[in-house]
């Protein structure tokens, strides 16, 4: 088999379920340069069960999985997704984001600022000749500024899952689903809901939050990031189909095609929050380079 065209990577069968400790192992800390914080193994990250804060972090999920509807979700896209709140540059965005910790995160207490630069120098690392997936890791998680526009913590972090259709048990803390009243709702409670099998992750509503946004930010103002790395905003947050399985009766060929980019981003983002710190003024004119290519100017929020 041919190697793969510069800016692709590796494809992998999507009906195998994605193992996050298989992704740790291939990734090589030995190469990188950045220190450990914590000393965390593997197996330590996303254990909600084993967490100091579990208890603050399952009443985020409990007050998401209660409120967030098909209703809901509409009309925060509708509120949003004019991208009328504000205009600005996306590094001014990144730093806004020293203020904000998210609640509903077991593997870091840093500022979401920090872990935005701990993913992208990860990423820089082992792919140095994709400089727009650098610039993804920086950018992932830029949504959250949401939350700081007035936005509940719960709208706008955590995993995300499809609205419209029956909640999975794969979804963390899976319980909290049973006073959502879309479990009422006839045209919701079902495998498919109101979605045929295999329309593409496209044509489904996801739970709101910073992924969704984020995708319309830059869809909106027509950056220049290629698919794969929309792609991997979009849907870094959705845990239950790209950890578990869950949800492949939904998704299309192209949704099958862009699964192995969303499993490459998700080790870096998961992995780095154990980290060291980044030395963010060394770094910043590299990425302020990147913005420039690829975000320039004023951005619409």
């Amino acid at each position: 088999m041919s190697p793969p065209p510069k800016n692709q990577i590796e494809l992998i069968d999507p009906s195998q379920i994605y193992r996050p400790e298989e992704a740790f192992d291939e990734y090589n800390r030995e190469k990188t340069k950045l220190i450990s914080r914590t000393n965390k193994d593997q197996e330590d990250f996303r254990n909600y069960e084993e967490n100091l804060n579990t208890d603050a972090v399952r009443k985020t999920y409990t007050l998401m999985h209660t409120y967030q509807t098909m209703d809901f979700v509409k009309d925060k896209i509708a509120k949003w997704g004019s991208l009328s709140q504000t205009r600005m540059p996306v590094m001014e965005a990144i730093f806004m984001l020293d203020a904000f910790i998210d609640e509903s995160d077991p593997d870091t207490d840093l500022p979401n600022s920090i872990h935005a630069f701990q993913t992208a120098e990860r990423i820089r690392e082992t792919h140095p000749d994709k400089d727009w997936f650098h610039l993804v890791g920086l950018l992932h998680d830029l949504g959250k500024v949401l939350a700081l526009w007035g936005e509940p913590q719960w709208a706008v972090v955590g995993d995300t899952f499809p609205v419209g259709c029956k909640f999975s048990s794969k979804i963390v803390f899976a319980d909290t689903f049973i006073n959502n009243p879309d479990n009422l709702h006839p045209n919701y409670t079902s495998k498919y809901g109101i979605y045929g099998a295999n329309c593409g992750l496209d044509n489904v509503t996801m739970s709101w939050g910073h992924d969704e946004y984020m995708y319309r930010v830059l869809k909106g103002n027509n950056c220049t990031i290629p698919e794969e790395g929309l792609y991997m905003i979009r849907y870094h947050s959705f845990y239950p189909w790209h950890c578990s399985g869950e949800y492949n009766y939904l998704c299309n060929d192209h949704d099958k095609e862009m699964l192995p980019w969303v499993l490459e981003f998700n080790k870096f983002d998961l992995y780095s929050k154990s980290d060291g710190l980044p030395d963010v003024d060394a770094i910043r004119p590299y990425y302020e380079g990147l913005i420039a290519k690829y975000c320039p100017g004023e951005l619409q929020w």
